[in-house]
């Protein structure tokens, strides 16, 4: 017979469970669902594109999170059912069945219970990531895009959509700075804790002496505004500059002046688009990312004890939070967590679930403690 004592499992589990559904607000998640659903089936609803696409999608994440509580709750219930089924027939197989749905049920509990943590005033938005080479020439190049790719990889996994929104590649290999939205709810508070510098220390491939190489990469991640958020720019504000895009090895992948960079004089902040195919979306995408960096920068200045969630990282030697070596072992380690992985290739193939939900969990607690 299983040693394992169900009935404290079980107990363990509802009232986990509770807890989550307490902070789910199931109610009111039912009555959200009912007002979209009704928004939904409106005859006019498509006559705005983009309202229509945001409305059919929030329903969908609601009507999925909705789902995923009831069909827990309903695998609690089944659980019970074969533990008390399994003890009064002595059934060693279907008893031990039980102990490997309860390990499943826990596992299912951990993943529901990341949400109910995001909880911040943003974190229900999508997200603008922004990766910028830092220290060490073009590894760090390098080390960029295999970060791009990284976080791109792990968007496609969950079936999160993206856009590139801006990309300026190095001269040799690489990129010097990369844009991109992460177009799903919630993807700006799990992303969020991303944000930082990260370091990797391996074998430089453009090193004719194989000499092992440290390169740095910053990560940017900010919540993408709404049109609610009242975010006004006054034109005397803005500078605009038009440019050709450019392509890897700088060439140029366009005829006319459709690149955008705006400035916004009063705080400095410069953003750049190219990816767009007239410079009409391209300063749309511009302004849409400069309005988010400014909601961000306000947010920070109301509250200045809450810590920043987007700043200024000098991507160098002792401000990095993260590691990837890949010489003279192989490593992928946290250091604000001490969560860390040894199979960097399915870390850079987008396997950073373990890493992003270790820096909800300890950015929720509200304290630097080892994670175990």
């Amino acid at each position: 017979m299983a040693s394992t004592d169900f009935s404290a499992a079980l107990k363990d589990l509802r009232a986990t469970y509770a807890q989550i559904e307490q902070v789910s607000d199931v109610d009111g998640l039912r009555a959200t669902i009912a007002d979209l659903s009704e928004a939904a089936a409106a005859p006019n609803l498509w006559d705005d594109l983009e309202a229509a696409q945001k409305v059919t999608s929030e329903l969908s994440h609601r009507q999925s999170e909705l789902d995923r509580l009831e069909k827990l709750s309903g695998r609690i219930d089944d659980l019970e059912t074969m533990v008390e089924l399994a003890q009064e027939e002595e059934d060693a197989d279907l008893l031990a069945e039980a102990e490997s749905e309860l390990g499943s049920v826990r596992k299912a509990l951990a993943d529901l219970e990341i949400v109910t943590l995001l909880s911040g005033e943003y974190d229900p938005r999508e997200a603008v990531v922004t990766i910028r080479a830092g220290a060490g020439g073009v590894d760090a190049a390098d080390f960029s895009e295999m970060l791009m790719r990284m976080y791109l990889r792990w968007a496609e996994k969950h079936g999160y959509a993206t856009k590139v929104l801006d990309t300026s590649y190095a001269e040799e290999a690489g990129l010097k700075s990369a844009t991109f939205e992460v177009k799903a709810p919630y993807s700006f508070g799990r992303l969020s804790v991303e944000a930082g510098t990260h370091r990797l220390v391996r074998i430089s491939p453009f090193d004719n002496q194989g000499r092992r190489q440290t390169s740095f990469a910053a990560v940017e991640v900010i919540p993408l505004i709404e049109q609610t958020d009242s975010i006004d720019i006054p034109e005397n504000e803005i500078k605009v500059d038009v440019f050709r895009s450019s392509g890897p090895g700088g060439q140029s992948v366009n005829t006319t002046d459709s690149a955008v960079r705006m400035t916004h004089i009063p705080t400095g902040i410069v953003v750049s688009m190219q990816n767009e195919k007239s410079q009409i979306q391209n300063r749309a995408a511009a302004l849409r990312v400069l309005q988010s960096r400014l909601l961000l920068q306000r947010q920070e200045e109301e509250n200045a004890k809450k810590k920043e969630l987007a700043g200024d990282v000098k991507a160098s030697w002792g401000d990095q939070m993260r590691s990837y070596v890949l010489n003279p072992y192989q490593m992928v380690k946290d250091l604000r967590t001490n969560h860390e992985e040894g199979n960097p290739s399915a870390v850079f193939d987008g396997s950073i679930e373990e890493f992003i939900d270790a820096g909800i969990r300890w950015r929720a607690s509200g304290r630097q403690t080892d994670h175990s």
